[in-house]
C-alpha cells in the first residue's frame, strides 16, 4: 500500500503562483520647437534646468533643433512629460521669448 495519500483538490498537478504582468507606463517625447526669436542661449539653459542635461549635451540639443527645428529633450511618462512641457512654456513666457515645448507619443 502506497504511504502517499490525496489531498483534497490535489490533482497531482503542481499549482505554479502567476504574478500579474505589470504595463511599463507610456512614454511620451517632450519636443522643443525652434523660432527665429529665442536665443540659443536661453534655450541651453531650459535643457540643463528642466531636464538635467550636462552642458555639452544641452548645446547639441540646441543645435539640432536650430538646424532640423525640432529636436527631443526627454522620454518620460504622461504626468511628467505634461509638467515638463508646462515648465518650459512658463519660462520661456517669464523671459518673455516665444519658446515653444510640446509632447508626442512615443
Amino acid at each position: 500500500m502506497s504511504q502517499h495519500r490525496d489531498r483534497p483538490g490535489d490533482n497531482g498537478l503542481a499549482v505554479q503562483e502567476t504574478k500579474p504582468k505589470l504595463k511599463k507606463p507610456r512614454l511620451y517625447r517632450v519636443l522643443l520647437l525652434n523660432d527665429d526669436y529665442t536665443p540659443m542661449e536661453f534655450v541651453v539653459i531650459v535643457l540643463e534646468k528642466f531636464f538635467s542635461k550636462p552642458r555639452e549635451q544641452a548645446v547639441q540639443i540646441m543645435l539640432h533643433v536650430h538646424q532640423r527645428g525640432t529636436g527631443v529633450c526627454g522620454l518620460y511618462p504622461l504626468e511628467i512629460a505634461e509638467t515638463k512641457v508646462q515648465q518650459v512654456v512658463d519660462f520661456a513666457q517669464e523671459h518673455q521669448h516665444p519658446l515653444q515645448c510640446t509632447m508626442e507619443p512615443e
